[in-house]
């Protein structure tokens, strides 16, 4: 019988690790199985971030979706949103091999079903069941039979012969139909004009970024685009914008667009240096498509991380805002049941339903850019529309995350900071679903009360879950 395996669990965003240590090989080839058994079709795409690792285990992953008579469509290195943009053109699942905004000695595999949707909950739970009863026993359907209604990779029954999975290098049409679509998004229009700043985080947008922006018509400065393995999201990047700020106004550009490493989130500066937060480009593009008749319903789906800014700038501007848990998956959710075309995060990534199935930065930066040359408004006046509250953001490392819920004495000292501030500041603490931390979130009138805060609930958090 097949031994049970070392299970990661999904947080957020699929599932992460340090590469061939925590997320190994090995890891990755069972996952592909369970994935070929939940997931079920008879292809499967598949890309990748530049990181190190990425050869590796998405050799190990894709083997395993072969080894269940799957075939392989191999993006090699895209943006995250160009898989999900392939899984839904084709209708297949999909993954992609990336670790985000992570150090390049993490990496990461994130699961997309059939037509580019990030997996619910229950699916998931499936997925990590079998990989626990060590892909053995029984399929997903509890008879040794797949999603296709086929046996030959239900239970312990091995693909042999022409039943084997293949591999096939995808055809350029396929990537090359995402930057079409990005391209098409702003209906015919061009970006001429402007002087944008793309730093692409050595990441997967290094070439396509700067190539569709400057098939726009933009005039681009590529930055951090010459990716080695190793540099990814090293001091570049969404997480690490200075040196994109001190870019901006050292060209006299009119804005900078900072990607992650798999650019399905973007942060922006504007001409003066400023960064602009996923609140503020949520903001900007809310009113506008308002302004056009676009926003279905007059709502946008944000986080509970959103800034309170950004909450009663939408209230002045009569936009409706539905807030769902942190992770871009339940924004779309409650997008889905709600009819919504646009969410995000307070990070960066923003969703437009009517472009895409799940965010994507390079669309959100193209859709910025493109509100700036209509309205003719610099993205410093765009991003004004908030006045965002000073806000800290601390993660409490070596706690036991399992216990947050039942820490009556934290949950009261919470209320007690909420009592202080009332309607003029806001708490959230909460299990990090990427890493092994707890985050605790302030925002207040001030900073100082902010830190104050911040750090007074952090040092009960340390003390009652340590």
């Amino acid at each position: 019988m097949p031994q049970p395996l070392h299970v990661l669990r999904f947080g957020t965003d699929g599932v992460r690790g340090v590469a061939n240590t925590e997320l190994t090989p090995e890891f990755a080839l069972s996952l592909g199985r369970a994935a070929a058994r939940v997931l079920g079709g008879s292809a499967f795409v598949v890309g990748r971030d530049t990181r190190r690792s990425g050869p590796l285990l998405s050799a190990a992953f894709c083997a395993g979706l072969m080894s269940e008579g799957v075939d392989v469509i191999d993006l090699g290195i895209v943006p995250t949103p160009g898989v999900a943009w392939v899984s839904a053109h084709l209708g297949v699942p999909a993954a992609m091999i990336s670790a985000s905004h992570n150090p390049y000695a993490d990496n990461g595999i994130k699961l997309f079903s059939a037509g580019g949707r990030k997996l619910p909950d229950a699916v998931e739970e499936s997925i990590e069941s079998l990989l626990a009863d060590g892909l053995g026993g029984h399929g997903p359907n509890g008879d040794g039979r797949n999603d296709r209604g086929d046996d030959r990779n239900g239970g312990d029954l091995n693909v042999g012969g022409l039943n084997v999975g293949t591999s096939r290098t995808a055809a350029t049409d396929l990537a090359g139909g995402y930057v079409n679509a990005l391209a098409a998004s702003i209906e015919g229009r061009s970006l001429n004009g402007l002087k944008v700043v793309v730093d692409c985080a050595n990441g997967a947008a290094s070439v396509i970024g700067p190539a569709v922006l400057t098939r726009l018509g933009a005039t681009v400065i590529a930055t951090h685009d010459h990716p080695n393995g190793t540099n990814i999201n090293d001091g570049c990047g969404s997480t690490h914008p200075s040196s994109l700020q001190a870019a901006v106004v050292a060209a006299g550009a009119d804005a900078g667009l900072a990607f992650d490493g798999d650019a399905d989130r973007v942060l922006a500066v504007d001409h003066t240096g400023a960064l602009v937060d996923g609140d503020q480009l949520l903001a900007m593009n809310a009113i506008d498509l308002r302004s056009r008749g676009r926003l279905t319903h007059d709502t946008v789906v944000v986080t509970v991380m959103s800034n309170l800014g950004f909450k009663r700038a939408m209230a002045s501007a009569g936009i409706d805002v539905v807030v769902t848990r942190v992770g871009d998956r339940y924004v779309l959710d409650a997008m889905g049941a709600g009819g919504f075309i646009l969410g995000g995060e307070q990070s960066g990534h923003v969703i437009f339903a009517d472009h895409a199935t799940t965010g994507d930065g390079l669309l959100t930066g193209i859709a910025t850019l493109d509100t700036i040359v209509r309205t003719g408004r610099p993205l410093h006046d765009h991003a004004a529309l908030v006045t965002r509250y000073p806000q800290v953001l601390r993660s409490v490392r070596g706690v036991d995350r399992s216990r947050l819920d039942g820490a009556q004495r934290l949950w009261a000292e919470v209320a007690v900071v909420e009592a202080e501030f009332g309607e003029d500041g806001r708490v959230n603490v909460r299990p990090s679903g990427t890493e092994p931390v707890v985050r605790v979130m302030v925002e207040a009138p001030t900073a100082a009360q902010a830190e104050a805060a911040c750090a007074r609930l952090c040092e009960v958090v340390g003390r009652e879950l340590g």
